[in-house]
Formats: C-alpha cells, sequence, structure tokens
C-alpha cells in the first residue's frame, strides 16, 4: 500500500499511524470484522472483498450507512455547518442540544460530523442520560473533510455496517474470516479510565470476556491494547509481541510519552 487514508473523523485511539504494523499481522482472507470499528482507519487502509463492520454507537453507525446509500447528498448536506458561523461557541452548544434533542436519524448524523469537528479533541462522549457532552473546540478553522468522505463511501461499497455488541459478532463468524479487535483499551491508571464512549463502560469483564472469545474463536483474532499486567494475563494463550507508540496521556502538550502497547493474535480454534 502506497498511500495511507485518514478517516474522515478524528478519533481518540484512531490507528492510522498504526496501520503499518496492524497490516503486518493480519492473515489474508477475504472478509475483515471489526468488533469496534471507531473510525476505520484499518478498514480504510486494508484490502480485503468484504467487510463486516461494528460499533456500539448508534450514531456512528446510522452515519456510516447513510454516506454509503446517498454520499452527495449527505456531503452537500454537511458542508452547510463548516460555515464560518457556526464555529461558534453558542452556536455550537445550540447545535449539541438541537442533536440531543431529536431522533431524526439523518439530522443527528449531519450534526454527529459537525461535532466531531468542532468539538473538543474530537471526542465522542456521553453522560448518562446518553447526552452528548463533548465541549466546544475553539478551533481556527475547523476542516471539512470532503475528500476523505467520498473515498469511505467508495470502500463502503464493500462494507457491511451494524450496531450489535462485540459479543455478537463472534456469532457470525465463517472459517475463513480475520476479525480485528480495537476496543476502549485497558487504563494505564486509575484516572485514565474513560468508558463513557457510548452510554456503557468496557469493564474488566469485558476485557476478559473479549480474551475469551477471542481465544476460542474458529478464525484468526487480532487484538490491540495497552501493554499492562492485565493483558499480559489475558492474553497469555495468544502469540503476543510489544510496540512503543508516543501518546499523549495528560492534558499538557509536553507530557508526550512512549506507551507500551500489545499485539495479541489468536489463531484459529480447532473444535475436537
Amino acid at each position: 500500500m502506497t498511500k495511507k487514508n485518514r478517516a474522515f473523523l478524528k478519533w481518540a485511539g484512531g490507528k492510522y499511524s498504526l496501520i503499518e504494523q496492524i497490516n503486518q499481522r493480519l492473515p489474508g482472507s477475504k472478509r475483515l470484522i471489526e468488533p469496534f470499528v471507531g473510525a476505520g482507519s484499518v478498514f480504510l487502509n486494508s484490502d480485503f472483498e468484504s467487510y463486516l463492520l461494528n460499533d456500539i454507537n448508534p450514531d456512528l453507525i446510522e452515519m456510516y450507512k447513510i454516506i454509503k446509500r446517498k454520499p452527495l447528498q449527505f456531503i452537500n448536506d454537511a458542508r452547510h455547518y463548516f460555515q464560518p458561523k457556526y464555529n461558534n461557541e453558542a452556536i455550537y452548544y445550540q447545535m449539541r442540544t438541537e442533536f440531543n434533542a431529536t431522533s431524526d436519524v439523518y439530522q443527528r448524523a449531519l450534526l454527529f460530523l459537525y461535532m466531531n469537528r468542532h468539538g473538543y479533541n474530537g471526542l465522542c462522549r456521553y453522560n448518562q442520560k446518553g447526552g452528548f457532552n463533548v465541549p466546544f473546540g475553539r478551533y481556527k478553522k475547523p476542516y471539512f473533510p470532503e475528500k476523505e468522505l467520498i473515498f469511505f463511501a467508495e470502500k463502503a461499497k464493500k462494507a457491511t455496517f451494524v450496531c450489535k455488541s462485540y459479543e455478537k459478532l463472534f456469532q457470525y463468524l465463517r472459517d475463513d474470516d480475520v476479525l480485528y479487535c480495537d476496543p476502549p483499551y485497558v487504563p494505564l491508571s486509575d484516572s485514565a479510565n474513560f468508558t463513557s464512549y457510548a452510554r456503557t463502560g468496557f469493564l474488566r469483564k469485558d476485557q476478559e470476556k473479549l480474551a475469551l472469545l477471542a481465544e476460542n474463536s474458529k478464525c484468526c483474532v487480532l487484538i490491540s491494547n495497552h501493554d499492562t499486567a492485565l493483558t499480559r494475563e489475558l492474553y497469555a494463550n495468544a502469540e503476543c509481541d510489544f510496540i512503543n507508540v508516543a501518546r499523549t496521556i495528560s492534558s499538557k502538550a509536553s507530557s508526550r510519552k512512549s506507551v507500551s502497547e500489545v499485539f495479541a493474535r489468536f489463531r484459529a480454534h480447532s473444535p475436537n
């Protein structure tokens, strides 16, 4: 692959910088399944015949479905929210209130992209009542990702988008599938625990369940996570290798440190 393709969304924990390392570890197959697709960097930078892409966030998945179905209309309508007048704190909070109040799927999709590009640090966060609560980002001129949207829409012709629990995806497997799992990472410290991406958190029991499902899967599973004592325990029966990744782990830009991450590869399980 000569040219890397960026996702049209800003995304905490996105895998754009690790595409080469991930692709090196994914075996060849016809279909890639991602239970935690996020912004889709692996999808956008891999070459499979088809994709089954899942996320627990319904706003994200509904937006992807709309872009696949009517990309030109979505792009033209979304561009409206990237006029200078919408890069305003009061307008942003007005739009956020509108997003939280409406059940119109198309309008939510447009505002989801708007808030992703105008909100603080590209975060995607909801409160306990399910309300999007990311503050205004104060950017000079938010970027409208038109070319990235066009590329996504074209690649999406190969994809099926679903919104289910990660456990459900393991029920769809064929013997020759490959799974890439990028779950919410095990926190490096108690203060780093971030579980409000969707309306429910991703707890230790979920990390344990995912590892067990991967270990007993009938096809190959690759998991990314932080390198911690817990993940080393969970992935003890996998083929593990480790890389150091530059990561901002505090609010200060000067606190950019190298963090160890693990790739755990579970080979296909052959039932007795």
